[in-house]
């Protein structure tokens, strides 16, 4: 990330080491429901154990701040840098990521007590480094350190649930994460409705003056050219996604790209990846356990493969994700998040303009994960926390209801390859054109 573009984010407003103590807590707190089975579960190389977030996102502020820039710092356990590293060659060898369900030491109390030993180092420094008006240059790259890593560990909040909601769905006795509050079947969905925008140029990104927190693939702010084209008013239902399973959606490749057709054969998918038919009904594995399909919640856990062949049946495509942007960002952000008790998509509330634009699934985009012009990775370990990863990737847009409310801006790229289904992903259709053209 650029240093640069982590001045001025929302914890500016209050001490930075309580804004750590808070964000650390809150992976704690997403812990309690859990079973100590729980923690080291890895059905897929994709998917990490709960343990290892805990203490990867621990390993990130000790790598990145307490041992570069905190005089006499001792590390918990060196054996550590090795064995959660995620991806920073930087800094050294990794351990293989499809293995971490082996490391059944460091044992869960371990692992806490190597949180706790971060936790403390870091409220020191951090107290230390914003203690004066003016900080020294090695103070000030504390601080913005320390708001990265902030964020990375918000990210990994989400990716605990994702990554728990796929290894418990491998369990014939489908657990619950959580228990449901509350009703589960939502209001019937209002018709799917198309809005008009005009195109033109308009910019994307996040402006250099921004006070925003934003990653660094994110900026530059640059300028784009949209055709007129039309967006959905709300993101596809189950109702409608389950009418292109009914007719034979999976068996004509009529409708899929070459790669997605494939994937559709290699894999054998028949449908979204959490829903199950018993007895003739149609039924969906959630954080609360397995639940009756709703027909009125947007369709999630599908593929850009199964997006974009349900856009093709639907006479439709995916937008861009400078269409996507350019409409966001004429829309409040608005819906559930992870510090509520909503841990799967709700149906669309009524809007002016599009709904569902924000923190309720990550839409997928036909736009390829690419840098935007003129872009610039950070220099070090720092710089492949993003830039390495621009290649044979698509952007989704808008977060998701487990994602931290903080991240769900209009110009956040998220980043899959296209057959990915394990995160909240779902379909907004897009077309060319007006109607009244």
């Amino acid at each position: 990330m650029s240093e640069s573009h982590q001045e001025g984010d929302n914890h500016r407003e209050q001490a930075l080491a309580q804004a750590f103590r808070q964000v650390r807590a809150a992976s704690m707190r997403f812990c309690e429901p859990l079973a100590i089975e729980d923690y080291g579960l890895q059905a897929v190389a994709e998917t990490s154990p709960v343990k290892w977030h805990l203490a990867h996102t621990s390993w990130f502020f000790e790598t990145f701040i307490l041992k570069p820039l905190m005089s006499g710092y001792q590390a918990f356990d060196e054996r550590f840098e090795y064995l959660f590293n995620s991806y920073y060659n930087g800094v050294g060898a990794q351990f293989p990521r499809a293995q971490r369900s082996l490391l059944s030491r460091p044992t869960v109390e371990q692992v806490l007590a190597y949180r706790d030993h971060v936790d403390t180092h870091m409220v020191r420094l951090l107290e230390d480094s914003t203690s004066t008006e003016t900080p020294t240059p090695e103070q000030a790259r504390v601080v913005q350190r320390c708001v990265l890593g902030l964020h990375h560990e918000q990210q990994h909040q989400e990716l605990m649930h994702t990554d728990l909601k796929f290894n418990l769905a491998c369990n014939p006795l489908f657990p619950e994460y959580r228990p449901l509050r509350g009703r589960w079947l939502e209001p019937a969905a209002a018709a799917l409705a198309w809005h008009d925008f005009e195109g033109g140029i308009t910019g994307i990104g996040m402006n250099e003056s921004d006070s925003l927190f934003c990653f660094d693939n994110e900026t530059p702010h640059h300028r784009v050219l949209l055709e007129p084209f039309q967006l959905a008013s709300r993101l596809s239902t189950n109702a409608e996604f389950l009418a292109f399973v009914d007719a034979g959606g999976y068996q004509q490749p009529q409708w899929w790209l070459s790669d997605g057709w494939a994937r559709v054969q290699q894999d054998n998918w028949q449908h979204p990846l959490y829903w199950h038919k018993r007895d003739g009904q149609w039924f969906e594995f959630t954080l609360y356990g397995l639940q009756p399909l709703d027909p009125s919640r947007p369709v999630s856990h599908i593929s850009a493969y199964e997006a974009d062949a349900f856009a093709r049946w639907s006479d439709a495509r995916l937008p861009t994700e400078f269409e996507w942007e350019s409409v966001a960002r004429q829309h409040p952000v608005t819906g559930q998040f992870l510090d509520s008790d909503h841990l799967h998509p709700r149906s669309a509330d009524p809007a002016n303009g599009p709904a569902q634009m924000h923190g309720a699934l990550w839409q997928w985009t036909s736009s390829s994960y690419a840098p935007y012009p003129g872009y610039q990775p950070a220099d070090g370990a720092l710089g492949e926390y993003n830039g390495k990863f621009m290649c044979n990737q698509l952007v989704l847009r808008g977060g998701s209801c487990v994602s931290e409310r903080q991240h769900v801006r209009s110009t956040y790229r998220n980043f899959f390859y296209p057959g990915d289904r394990w995160q909240f992903s779902g379909v907004r259709l897009a077309r060319n054109g007006r109607r009244d053209a």
